[in-house]
């Protein structure tokens, strides 16, 4: 009688296989390994920075997920985006405060399985100790306004 549970687990593990395996090649569906990932510069925050889009444009109005991928000691200075910005923590630690200024001390530290949500043009800041990599997910059209516009690294 244990043979019969065990062999039926079996055959509906083989189901869902094939059912993810189909999943991974046909139409809308996809799932998406670590090393799928293409990781590029991202021209609007501080040199250093990663980015893989997962899924988008980002510019246009429709949702985008992206993951970013930044070194220890990385500083985002205080910015906002025109609509809700989702941001989940992979790994490492991502420091982030509210303000119109990078103020280490008036952050929150948020750690692997953490997120954050905040509204739109909400300024904001961020900072890491180790490298550290987020996804962010939401819907487009996506930009990013820094607070004191010297610090656009597209100005320099």
């Amino acid at each position: 009688m244990t043979r019969q549970p065990f062999a039926a687990w079996a055959i509906g593990a083989a189901l869902i296989a094939g059912i993810a395996t189909s999943w991974a090649q046909s139409g809308d569906h996809r799932m998406i390994s670590p090393s799928d990932l293409k990781w590029a510069d991202v021209p609007s925050l501080p040199p250093g920075a990663k980015l893989a889009v997962i899924e988008g444009p980002m510019s246009e109005a429709v949702p985008f997920t992206v993951r970013i991928k930044v070194p220890a000691n990385y500083r985002i200075p205080s910015h906002w985006h025109p609509a809700v910005e989702r941001v989940t923590v992979l790994s490492g630690t991502f420091h982030m405060g509210l303000g119109d200024k990078l103020d280490m001390q008036k952050s929150m530290p948020v750690v692997a399985g953490g997120m954050m949500i905040l509204q739109p043009k909400t300024p904001h800041f961020a900072w890491t100790s180790e490298e550290t990599v987020v996804q962010l997910h939401g819907t487009g059209p996506w930009g990013v306004t820094y607070v004191n516009p010297a610090d656009d690294p597209r100005a320099k």
